[in-house]
């Protein structure tokens, strides 16, 4: 298992969620991600996921 850096902001850039995620790839964070994202109500919210390198798995703005 990977570990994955979910973040969530406010039109102002205040910090709304950050929250630890854990998924076996890349592939599977996205697809995963995209349901936890829709659970949590941040659909339309300005978010993004990214792996322990920095790379972005998910984004919205």
């Amino acid at each position: 298992m990977h570990t994955y850096t979910f973040t969530a902001f406010d039109p102002t850039g205040k910090l709304l969620a950050e929250e630890k995620w854990e998924f076996a790839s890349d592939e599977e964070a996205k697809r995963l991600g995209e349901k936890q994202v829709e659970e949590k109500g941040f659909t339309e919210t300005t978010h993004r996921l990214v792996n322990t390198a920095g790379k972005l798995v998910l984004f919205h703005v």
